[in-house]
């Protein structure tokens, strides 16, 4: 038994408990009753992983069937991955213990490009064929991505035997039901995959052809059998009454995020151009506040969490938040348990909205200007005025706050130095402000500034924009410094190489695949981690396989090249896109959606009401 070979090796390993299972609410069941097997990795650690909502959701859904059973699996760290390779310990699932490889489905949530490598690492550590055209007939093990990063799928695409689009709540259940029923009428894997790809939000990459251009540039797709020609995404309705766990895997030590969390809402409403998820997630649904408040006590009551997260992308959006916040603040109370509050934003901030969050947060507030003017917040659609910065901060500091963390972005398009030195006199303007409050609180402000390289993403009105290079990057970067004359301010930034990769698995195609295989070989793994990232073995990667890094990340594409992602629909139209990236060169604004339809196509393809024509 795998037990036996991997108990001996945890004493010689950083966080053990991350390799042993058998938390509170885990889920076993008896594998000879089991018809359907899912291993659902998480391509990063163990810490990071479990405090993914999504796959607590998903885990919670495929075992609430009593023949499907999911187990979780994580990336091993280095350390531990030594000892397994040494010691010939395949990946396996922490439930059962058991090898992934003798499963129906390996599932991998893809949330960050760089996690990529590690899919393939783990992919090897547990003896599968890396590439999907390499898996023989035999109908298992299925490999499938989902997930944010899967809206461009096609740098995976050729190590993936399905691809799932949008959200997983029923089309997980769906494809499980089609495996089951076609595994026990002995199909193969060919088989199966020409079926899935009826299903509405299945992608089978190995049905599809990229044709391209002399340029490099794609020509077109050319679907196979009986595959649809564009393939969309599945969204779920009606969110008020979907799925939602009633009880979480507690971990036996500490995570990124250890608490109970509950998703208040589903999708953006603002429209902000340099979001992917504000586009991608759409459309704008909410939980009714007594769905909040059941779901919420629930969760804390079954797991006994003292911590409890209201989740979405941005809460204070919510149309009853009054409501949720009176609720829950008096259940928390009694209970002892600690409310966040994430995704504030600055222009819905009031006084009565900050006396309720002193009560559940103590230390800083976070909010997210995004650029350093208000012309470059225009042409970004962040629609939030200076004077709706200075008046929150303002609200912060009356009501004895002293620390604010102010999130910007750099290389926005259009970008100038003024917006770069515009960064430095916000912050500046917030000390200030600070010091010409009378009634004050007690001690210095504290001003931290978080710039991230700006990465143009798909399905954004951004998508047709470049990337500034890295020497523009690094120049940037000094002017800021240069520009910040407080010892108040403290500033923060990525590695430029890491979001230079990032940009080009945004935007990569299926050539992209080989290099990431090479870098894969070359020893890349933990990409998104500083202690093991290593951008050389990336660049020797590309160049063996001849690609262009600056092919992919700081070309400006035309409104009529064929993307990647061109193929698949997710309900945001790309006429709507063009408008909006015309608007943004023109400094102009779009509205939310309560205030007025933008006609971005999704409710028409949702099936509600639209004003696309307007």
């Amino acid at each position: 038994m795998l037990k036996d070979k991997i108990e001996p090796l945890l004493l010689k390993v950083q966080k053990p408990s991350r390799y042993i299972g058998g938390e509170h609410g885990s889920i076993t069941k008896d594998k000879e009753k089991t018809d359907v097997r899912f291993a659902f990795c998480f391509p990063d650690t163990y810490d990071i992983g479990m405090s993914h909502l999504g796959m607590k959701i998903l885990y919670s859904l495929i075992n609430s069937r009593e023949n499907y059973w999911c187990e979780r699996v994580f990336a091993p760290w280095i350390d531990f991955e030594e000892l397994m390779r040494k010691n010939d310990i395949p990946l396996y699932a922490l439930e059962s213990l058991d090898p992934i490889k003798e499963f129906d489905f390996i599932g991998f949530t893809m949330q960050y490009e760089l996690s990529y490598t590690n899919m393939l690492n783990m992919l090897d550590l547990a003896g599968v064929p890396l590439w999907a055209k390499d898996r023989g007939d035999k109908i298992s093990p299925i490999v499938i991505a989902g997930g944010p990063c899967v809206c461009n799928p096609e740098p995976l695409a050729e190590f993936c035997d399905i691809i799932s689009l949008g959200e997983g709540e029923e089309v997980t259940l769906e494809m499980l039901d089609l495996y089951d029923s076609m595994k026990k009428a002995g199909a193969t894997r060919q088989e199966f995959l020409r079926e899935a790809a009826k299903i509405e939000g299945l992608y089978v990459p190995s049905l599809y052809e990229p044709q391209y251009n002399e340029d490099g540039t794609i020509k077109c797709y050319n679907n196979m059998e009986t595959a649809p020609a564009v393939i969309k995404k599945r969204i779920i309705k009606d969110f008020d009454s979907v799925f939602y766990p009633d009880d979480f895997v507690v971990p036996f030590s500490d995570i990124v995020h250890n608490r109970a969390s509950v998703e208040v809402l589903r999708g953006c409403m603002r429209g902000c151009r340099f979001c992917q998820a504000g586009f991608i997630y759409r459309p704008f649904r909410e939980k009714s506040p007594s769905t909040v408040s059941c779901q919420a006590k629930t969760l804390c009551e079954n797991t006994g969490y003292e911590e409890l997260s209201l989740s979405s992308l941005s809460t204070s959006d919510h149309s009853g938040i009054g409501d949720i916040l009176d609720e829950m603040l008096e259940y928390t109370e009694d209970e002892h348990i600690n409310m966040t509050l994430p995704s504030l934003r600055v222009d819905n901030f009031s006084e009565e909205l900050l006396e309720k969050i002193k009560k559940v947060r103590k230390s800083g507030l976070t909010f997210a200007p995004e650029a350093g003017t208000q012309r470059l917040r225009d042409v970004i659609n962040k629609n939030v005025s200076e004077e709706e910065i200075m008046e929150t901060c303002r609200i912060a500091f009356e009501g004895g706050y002293t620390k604010v963390k102010l999130y910007f972005m750099m290389g926005l398009p259009t970008e100038t130095d003024e917006d770069i030195i515009g960064i430095a006199q916000t912050a500046q303007s917030i000390i200030d402000l600070f010091y010409s409050i009378p009634d004050r609180p007690k001690g210095s402000p504290s001003i931290s500034i978080s710039v991230a390289t700006f990465v143009p993403k798909p399905f954004t009105p951004f998508e047709f924009e470049p990337q500034i290079t890295r020497e523009e990057i690094e120049r940037r970067q000094q002017l800021l410094v240069d520009s910040i004359t407080s010892k108040k301010i403290k500033v923060s930034w990525h590695d430029p190489d890491i979001s230079i990769l990032e940009e080009v698995l945004a935007k990569g195609d299926r050539r992209v695949a080989k290099a990431m295989y090479e870098a894969w070989k070359n020893g890349c793994k933990f990409d998104s981690w500083g202690e093991t990232y290593d951008f050389s073995k990336w660049q020797a990667a590309f160049d063996k396989c001849g690609i262009d890094i600056g092919f992919y990340a700081n070309r400006e594409r035309s409104f009529d090249e064929v993307f990647p992602w061109d193929h698949l629909d997710y309900y945001v139209s790309k006429d709507f896109l063009i408008r909006e990236n015309k608007k943004a060169k023109e400094n102009l604004t779009t509205p939310h959606c309560r205030l007025k339809c933008s006609g971005c196509g999704v409710n028409v393809k949702a099936g509600g009401e639209c004003f696309e024509k307007a």
